[in-house]
């Protein structure tokens, strides 16, 4: 039945589908608060006659229930034009069901399929359709994972900056929450040597370090000419964010747990970083990461996006305060794996669109992907 949004004229959406596919890491990952050895892509697809769009979110495989169950219905019948509308339908929905976490990831994977079937319908790539910016989106390589051992960290350092010419790159940083500061010390430096004088490096401790750890850190941080310090603290902690970046000489960097747009509002109010970060796959969207872009334009500050590269890079390209878009190695594997038309980073940018594919430019490889399927009740 059309929902009285959905004008009679109008493509309308017939249905929403979700589905888990967990993919083995090719070598144990880790980062200063977290171990892993598999990572999960919860795809969605909305379906609008013929064409079908793709959205896809990295979480528990339990959140295509959440599609399924709270937010299909809600999306069916409704005009494939109006996107915003469909996003703030869900966001007023899952009040009582507790928007962060599994439900972010849900809304923002059916936001991200919805822009993806209207710029499929309308034959443009998505960038086309939301106006670019730029031509190229900057890339760093992030990965640096504290399981490795120093050949494995040299050689993926190595990889994206000799191999495919990136010319800034991020290791994890932070090991054991924090309880290895002499480890980590060690690798910033053996990384700094890995890629050079000329090459931007980058530390993520994931919230690893305590306020005053962090900023004694930094001394040794500027001393390698570390110019990006991520979550030194955790996101949350807005007042020790402040004080890290009011001490330190790298940018202070954090936002990736933003999921909903009043975050961002707080982390910019707080003077808490110097870039912030947004992921479509948890803010909300492709609808939210822009408004949260607006923001960070508003503040006087570039954006960064966070993981999931593919989703990442057309609506990148569609903001003028872009720094730069997360090239994660883990994430970079699972999407070269799962879809056909994937971006190359070669020379340390991607240019989206570039193909003239409509949408994200992406074909699922579905009978690739079926070995990696979680069987969901």
């Amino acid at each position: 039945m059309t929902s009285p949004a959905a004008r009679e004229a109008d493509p309308v959406i017939d249905g929403v589908e979700a589905a888990a596919y967990t993919v083995p890491t090719d070598a144990p990952e880790g980062d200063g608060t977290l171990a892993w050895q598999s990572t999960t892509l919860v795809l969605v697809r909305v379906r609008s006659g013929a064409t079908t769009g793709l959205g896809w979110t990295y979480g528990a495989a339990a959140t295509a229930q959440v599609v399924r169950q709270e937010l299909a219905g809600l999306v069916s019948g409704r005009s494939a034009w109006d996107v915003p509308a469909a996003n703030e339908a869900m966001s007023r929905a899952v009040r009582n069901t507790g928007r962060p976490g599994l439900v972010a990831g849900a809304l923002s994977a059916v936001d991200i399929a919805l822009w993806d079937l209207k710029a499929r319908l309308l034959g443009l790539p998505l960038v086309r359709l939301l106006g670019a910016s730029r031509s190229d989106v900057p890339v760093y390589g992030s990965g640096g994972f504290t399981p490795y051992d120093d050949a494995q960290q040299d050689r993926q350092l190595r990889t994206w900056v000799e191999g495919q010419g990136i010319p800034r790159v991020k290791i994890k940083t932070g090991e054991s929450w924090g309880r290895a500061e002499h480890r980590d010390r060690d690798r910033i430096a053996r990384a700094r040597r890995s890629i050079g004088a000329r090459t931007e490096l980058y530390v993520d401790a994931n919230g690893a370090y305590t306020r005053k750890q962090a900023v004694r850190l930094g001394v040794f941080l500027a001393d390698q000419d570390v110019t990006w310090f991520e979550e030194p603290v955790s996101s949350d902690d807005l007042t020790g964010l402040a004080q890290i970046r009011a001490a330190v000489t790298a940018d202070v960097a954090a936002g990736e747990y933003g999921y909903a747009l009043p975050y961002f509002r707080q982390l910019l109010d707080a003077g808490a970083v110097d870039c912030p970060q947004a992921d479509a796959t948890r803010c909300g969207g492709i609808t939210v990461w822009l408004r949260a872009a607006a923001l960070a334009e508003a503040a006087g500050l570039e954006i960064s996006g966070h993981c999931a590269p593919h989703v990442h890079a057309h609506v990148a390209a569609a903001v003028p305060n872009l720094r730069h878009l997360e090239w994660f190695h883990d994430h970079v594997r699972v999407e070269q794996l799962l879809f056909d038309g994937v971006l190359d980073p070669a020379g340390g940018a991607v240019s989206p669109g570039g193909s003239g594919a409509p949408g994200l430019g992406l074909t699922f490889r579905t009978e690739a992907a079926e070995r990696y399927r979680v069987r969901l009740r």
